[in-house]
């Protein structure tokens, strides 16, 4: 994988991700706070994060040792294999502690919770300058792994303590990482369903192309690594305490706009079960209307005729959610 030195302001930022490639900036946080105590061992970055200022109980999973740290499906799909509950993170950090002890610990993890909201002191002392306007969140575990999946969204991740393993797939290699259930994922989006530490080549034969386009890279404390818009990530965490925050934002949405997924399941139901030559044709709607193949649909209407084809905001967003609500009824 590509890296480069830590960005020293936004222009330089934004030449990164015009790229569109996964980039791995060594060094970026290391003057954080946080990095320097985790520095010290294990107890000191606790004992850091404690003494920060705890605001609110947190959510945590955990997996038996069975899994190996894998958090994914149960053996029949039915949910997952691993509890959720919710409590004080001090308990969970010295049950954090304990495991370390352990030759084959319980997989523990909190995640993506708001840095600011949990853990106002922290909030303060580790800033990104970078992205001012947006809202870390931490990840807090041990050795675990975490399946390959996308985010509707730019991310710069920032690892604190522990090293961390990111193997990462650009979205052209969807179909060959196998995608499981839509509507029942451990991760909010779909998650692959290869194993990238046994890959199963006879159940998933396409999945050799996709590590083929693979880019891989191992973060130490203070090391960051951006991550573009819907690109493939699998994690694994390294350490007993392994801790991360991360930065997700969208530039280049306009208000009120419509979510990408929510119109992918839209579409699964309008298209997917349509004849052949009716798919076809309305592929062709969507290259014309919504992927402007062919320039903008709406360049030969004067602006009053315009309708949901015109220039985005607020109103125009609110009159087009009016009319799918009137259409599903």
């Amino acid at each position: 994988m590509a890296e480069c030195a830590p960005p020293r302001d936004v222009s330089e930022l934004d030449a990164i991700r015009a790229a569109g490639k996964p980039v791995v900036m060594r060094g970026l946080v290391s003057d954080w706070p946080a990095v320097k105590a985790a520095g010290d061992g294990d107890e000191a970055i606790v004992r850091y994060i404690l003494e920060s200022g705890v605001a609110r109980p947190v959510r945590a999973i955990a997996a038996a040792p069975t899994e190996g740290g894998r958090f994914f499906y149960n053996a029949q799909m039915t949910g997952f294999n691993f509890m959720q509950g919710q409590g004080r993170l001090d308990a969970f950090l010295a049950d954090l502690l304990t495991e370390r002890e352990k030759a084959r610990p319980h997989a523990m993890a909190v995640q993506a919770e708001a840095i600011g909201e949990l853990l106002p002191g922290f909030h303060r002392e580790n800033r990104l300058p970078l992205l001012p306007g947006v809202d870390p969140h931490i990840w807090i575990g041990n050795r675990i792994r975490v399946a390959p999946h996308f985010d509707i969204k730019e991310n710069i991740a920032c690892c604190v303590a522990g090293r961390r393993r990111f193997t990462l797939f650009p979205p052209g290699q969807t179909a060959n990482l196998y995608p499981g259930p839509l509507e029942l994922t451990p991760a909010g989006t779909p998650v692959s369903m290869v194993d990238l530490a046994d890959p199963d080549l006879t159940a998933h034969p396409r999945f050799a192309e996709a590590w083929s386009h693979a880019e891989e890279a191992t973060l130490e404390p203070g090391d960051a690594i951006y991550i573009p818009y819907c690109w493939w990530h699998g994690v694994e965490s390294l350490e007993a305490v392994s801790i991360l925050a991360n930065y997700w934002w969208n530039d280049g949405q306009a208000q009120g706009n419509g979510s990408p997924y929510d119109a992918l399941l839209h579409a699964i139901m309008a298209y997917r079960h349509l004849p052949q030559d009716q798919r076809k044709v309305w592929r062709g709607m969507l290259d014309y209307y919504v992927f402007e193949e062919s320039g903008d649909p709406a360049a030969h209407l004067p602006e009053h005729a315009k309708g949901v084809l015109g220039p985005p905001g607020p109103d125009l967003f609110a009159r087009i959610r009016s009319i799918i609500r009137s259409a599903l009824g």
